[in-house]
């Protein structure tokens, strides 16, 4: 993916960007010489990065370090508005990092993306900068595993949620013995099974009630016997129920 024009690197600088992807769209692998910040006005997005998959809702941002490689899929079109900020200007957010998106941090950055004079960037940019600070969120993340039989596992997960092959047998599948796997699972992602099974099916849920789908039909497309169960483990996953966040997706659109 070419590099639009990035801003000045010698001085605190901001420039944002307007861009629209239909659904499935790919950005492969690249890198850019200016921090960013992803944002979708529209639409849900997937972000790999710094060893995992970060999941990115309406009411969300992703900041991207300058220089870390990163890849970008589209759940559905996708309207991004991002904003690209010089390796001069005073952040010190050196991994990447989910952020809650603010009205006002909506304005500033669909404001960017309309091409604001440069006369006026100093001032959007020191706002864009006030808004993020403090205003980072629990990551919508799944872990990237080395281990290419691991790898296996979390993308059946999250390409199946609903998926109820246990342990023993995925075990069996990737030729662990029970035990190994809970090893294996535990060293390259940090969860165990259940956990990992429980955060893959939430953020495929996070993407689908961005579609607009029923809280109940989606808590049942995921693999949940009950809405209930779908509410809890919602909750312990991104710290909203199901309802609230589809209330603030409604909000950010």
């Amino acid at each position: 993916m070419p590099d639009p024009e990035m801003p000045d690197a010698g001085r605190p600088d901001v420039v944002g960007f307007a861009l629209t992807y239909g659904s499935g769209t790919a950005i492969e692998p690249h890198t850019h010489p200016a921090h960013q910040l992803i944002h979708a006005i529209s639409g849900a997005m997937r972000v790999v990065a710094d060893g995992g998959i970060w999941f990115l809702p309406l009411g969300r941002a992703l900041w991207i370090p300058a220089g870390m490689e990163h890849e970008i899929r589209c759940d559905g079109e996708v309207g991004m508005r991002t904003a690209y900020l010089s390796p001069a200007c005073p952040v010190a957010l050196p991994e990447v990092r989910m952020v809650a998106v603010s009205p006002l941090l909506r304005e500033v950055l669909v404001r960017l993306a309309e091409g604001t004079d440069a006369g006026v960037r100093p001032a959007l940019l020191y706002i864009l900068l006030h808004e993020m600070a403090g205003a980072g969120l629990p990551p919508l993340r799944l872990p990237a595993p080395a281990d290419p039989r691991i790898a296996t596992l979390v993308t059946h997960l999250n390409t199946e949620p609903a998926s109820q092959v246990t342990l023993a047998q995925w075990a069996k599948r990737l030729g662990f013995s029970e035990r190994s796997l809970i090893r294996a699972i535990r060293a390259q992602t940090g969860m165990t099974f259940r956990d990992l099974r429980r955060q893959s099916r939430i953020l495929v849920a996070v993407e689908r009630l961005c579609e607009g789908r029923a809280i109940t039909a989606v808590a049942y497309d995921v693999g949940f016997e009950t809405p209930s169960a779908f509410a809890h483990a919602f909750r312990a996953v991104t710290g909203r129920t199901p309802r609230s966040f589809v209330a603030e997706a409604r909000k950010s659109a």
